[in-house]
């Protein structure tokens, strides 16, 4: 790519990590290289791994977290651990230049939560290679994240089937 751009997916509606998803898809059918940092998810199976290891080597998924929900208020020092793990492959893969495309999913919930400070992924972000496109999701993105996004997409929850006691799909969302 001459020009890697940066993109942010943010709000409380469905679809951050969808939209990346389809963009790392589109990636690949173009030969480009694409890594996905799923932070704060662990290696529960979802069609999103099954699909990183069918197209492997153009997609890339890594995930970053122990197999339990977060809670804000309730963070383990495990869950600060991986999430620095998962920035420290972010830096190497950036600075190897080993990806086209890299994407950090969920990372604005991570900064939002204290599992990674805002300085360390601003300085992560400013040292983005020229030639990498770079999309970061999840609720809660900093006004400092936003000012330095190409694109900023909100998704907006206006209805959502969860609310009327539809649980996660296998397939549809997960």
């Amino acid at each position: 790519m001459e020009k890697g751009l940066i993109q942010v997916y943010t709000g409380n509606g469905k679809g951050k990590t969808t939209a990346a998803l389809g963009l790392a898809l589109r990636a690949v059918g173009h030969g480009l290289k694409v890594l996905m940092i799923q932070f704060m998810k662990g290696d529960l199976l979802s069609g999103e791994m099954e699909t990183a290891r069918q197209l492997s080597p153009y997609l890339t998924l890594k995930r970053m977290g122990r197999e339990t929900f977060i809670l804000k208020n309730r963070i383990d020092p495990l869950d600060v651990e991986k999430a620095r793990e998962g920035l420290l492959l972010a830096k190497k893969a950036l600075e190897e230049r080993a990806y086209d495309v890299v994407i950090l999913d969920e990372m604005n919930v991570a900064v939002d939560f204290g599992l990674i400070p805002l300085p360390d992924l601003l300085q992560l972000i400013d040292s983005k290679p020229e030639t990498v496109e770079l999309i970061l999701t999840g609720r809660n993105a900093k006004p400092e994240i936003l000012e330095r996004a190409d694109l900023v997409t909100e998704m907006v929850e206006r209805k959502h089937y969860y609310r009327e006691g539809v649980p996660a799909r296998k397939g549809i969302d997960w």
